[in-house]
């Protein structure tokens, strides 16, 4: 379970982070306008948002579920689980 909640949360902010990381190392030396900051900003809110509604889903109701778009958490395949070789 924390493990799926784990992965739920990189998959998330992987994307983000990775915007960021790329904004960054576009921007060295050049000034940051204010549609770049806009952008970052929106990125993080997001991040953020996500972040606690999905744990309020976990810890408080599922029913928070909805401010993510849809009451069910992602169900994951356990990463033990392997299929047998094509033959």
């Amino acid at each position: 379970m924390l493990y799926n909640y784990l992965l739920s949360l990189v998959r998330t902010f992987a994307p983000i982070l990775a915007g960021w990381l790329i904004t960054q190392a576009l921007s060295l030396g050049v000034h940051l306008d204010s549609a770049v900051l806009v952008s970052l900003e929106t990125s993080a809110f997001a991040g953020a948002y996500y972040l606690v509604f999905r744990w309020a889903e976990l810890h408080i109701s599922p029913r928070f579920g909805w401010l993510l778009g849809y009451a069910a958490p992602p169900q994951y395949q356990d990463p033990e689980l392997r299929l047998p070789p094509l033959d």
